[in-house]
């Protein structure tokens, strides 16, 4: 792979995938969830990924690899962690093209009507034709990256800027046309649904599923210049930006809308067309024209996301094979450098998610690429005592406190996604274990590791259980409120503490560096490798 992506590029693939169809609905999904207290929402949904990603930062710095989310566990605690990881990433990643692209097409299907069923309720309630058409835009995202990280950079560049302008001219208009701050302490208050209505907006509101979207920028780490610097400064810029956008947008959504569409709550609120909660009160308060910037940005917005995680997907699935977890076809690139193989498995399994009911793919897609992200946290502080030595220019503060609180913003994301959500997750994870000892190469190389992967049974299966006896998405509420948040603490510290123990040790982390040809990046270096 070349090193052809800078700070601009990799920022603007972290942004496009935090601002790809999220800013379409998740103000009012957050609102109908938490009401005005869903600005709360976002706070605490973009702090919690900001320190999350501090671990990553620091992390991909001293690794740049290709698929960082995969290969980033398999140095930090070996191949059966590796998978773990990988696989719950997997599934997620698989799902995020086709959410983009539904969102896409159900805008798009205002002028194109032939796209959906008759009386279609779900994004994904195509027609035979609609079906095929959406195959093709799937392609089309298969093509595009085909041709290489740089020309990649350049069209997702372009798009970006589209799509940062088109949310704040929306902003900018409903603020100053149409705001009623009486709108944020009418209706039932502040926060009418109490923490528990903010913490449900977090994950499944619409919050987790926009933010996760900086992952982009780990996965392209293997082919981005300077990859000590820019990864750091690409991520940290894009949550920030990201984070002032979406609250803006919630604050100009919730002030906008008529106080008598508000009459039974925020939970009732609901514009009687298809456009959009943005397009809708833009056609409640008389800016009917502004409904076209609307849909514009709905076709924009979705297939930038979608052409970046189509591109992501790949590098990631390619780092799963490179851990020797997947079959090792997986691994060639193309003359272009990009791994068109895997590409063309996850195209295959993208559409074939087009058929799975719009609210499962978008619930597991939070979850599963969220519970992946433990890789940073775990990492961080072994990479800390293992290899004090290599090179570092961005050191995130305190990395232990930094891993701690990563770990508890993951296993608080996967319990507020609800029980019905988690013993999904469960079972497909269950599934990547079953299938490990066929997918994994037979090579003489690496050893399962599993030992090295055993603190993921009590933290998982505890998971589980808090989630099963918690508050959120079907659990038995046995745990009390407030309580269960302590007991989430308590998981995450004891996760955090079995995973360091767990951790390779220096002598076989060398090794394995040394067996992967993993050279250390310096400040400079644009190389291949």
């Amino acid at each position: 792979m070349q090193r052809r992506i800078g700070l601009v590029g990799l920022t603007f693939a972290a942004f496009t995938g935090m601002v790809g169809s999220g800013w379409l609905f998740g103000p009012m999904l957050t609102a109908q969830v938490a009401g005005p207290a869903a600005l709360v929402a976002w706070a605490i949904g973009g702090v919690a990924m900001f320190l999350l990603a501090l671990s990553f930062a620091e992390v991909s710095g001293t690794l740049p690899l290709a698929g960082g989310v995969a290969r980033i566990p398999h140095f930090s605690h070996g191949s059966t962690t590796s998978m773990v990881m990988g696989w719950s990433a997997w599934i997620g990643y698989c799902s995020t093209a086709p959410i983009e692209t539904a969102v896409m097409l159900r805008y798009a299907s205002e002028f194109m009507p032939w796209l959906y069923l008759p009386g279609h309720s779900g994004e994904t309630d195509f027609t035979t034709i609609g079906w095929i058409f959406a195959v093709a835009v799937l392609a089309l995202f298969v093509v595009i990256n085909a041709f290489g990280v740089a020309l990649f950079a350049k069209i997702n560049n372009t798009i970006t800027w589209f799509k940062l302008a088109i949310p704040l001219l929306i902003v900018a208009v409903l603020l100053i046309d149409s705001f009623d701050g009486s709108n944020l302490t009418d209706h039932g208050g502040f926060m009418p649904y109490g923490w528990a209505g903010v913490m449900a907006a977090v994950s499944t509101g619409g919050v987790i599923f926009s933010f996760i979207g900086f992952r982009h920028a780990i996965d392209l780490a293997g082919e981005a210049e300077n990859p000590q610097v820019n990864l750091p400064l690409s991520l940290m810029l894009a949550i920030l930006i990201s984070l002032v956008l979406y609250v803006l947008l919630q604050l100009a959504f919730m002030g906008a809308v008529p106080g008598d569409l508000l009459s039974g709550g925020w939970s009732k609120l609901h514009f009687g067309q298809n456009l959009g909660p943005l397009a809708g009160v833009a056609m409640a308060v008389g800016l009917v024209w502004m409904s076209s910037i609307v849909l514009a940005g709905a076709v924009v917005g979705p297939f930038g996301g979608a052409l970046v995680a189509v591109g992501s997907n790949a590098r990631l699935l390619y780092g799963m094979a490179r851990n020797k977890s997947m079959p090792r076809s997986l691994e060639k690139l193309s003359g272009s450098g990009v791994p068109m193989i895997a590409m063309l498995v996850n195209f295959i399994i993208g559409a074939v998610m087009l058929f799975v009911p719009f609210e499962t793919i978008v619930a597991l897609n939070g979850s599963a690429i969220t519970l992946s992200f433990v890789a940073g946290p775990i990492a961080i502080y072994a990479f800390r005592r293992e290899l004090p030595d290599r090179l570092r220019v961005f050191k995130a503060p305190f990395a232990p406190a930094v891993g701690v609180i990563g770990m508890l913003v993951v296993t608080l994301v996967v319990y507020w996604s609800g029980w019905h959500t988690t013993k999904i997750l469960i079972a497909v994870i269950a599934v990547g274990i079953l299938l490990y000892p066929l997918l994994r190469q037979r090579t003489d190389g690496e050893p399962s590791h599993w030992r090295r992967a055993l603190w993921l049974v009590p933290y998982l299966g505890g998971l589980a259980l808090l989630s099963w006896l918690g508050n959120f998405g079907g659990g038995e509420e046995v745990i009390p409120f407030g309580w269960d948040l302590l007991v989430a603490l308590a998981l995450a510290v004891m996760g955090f503490v079995l995973a360091f123990m767990s951790r390779t040790r220096r002598p076989e982390l060398l090794a394995m560096i040394a067996h992967h040809k993993v050279d250390e990046v310096t400040l400079t270096d644009s190389t291949p490798y």
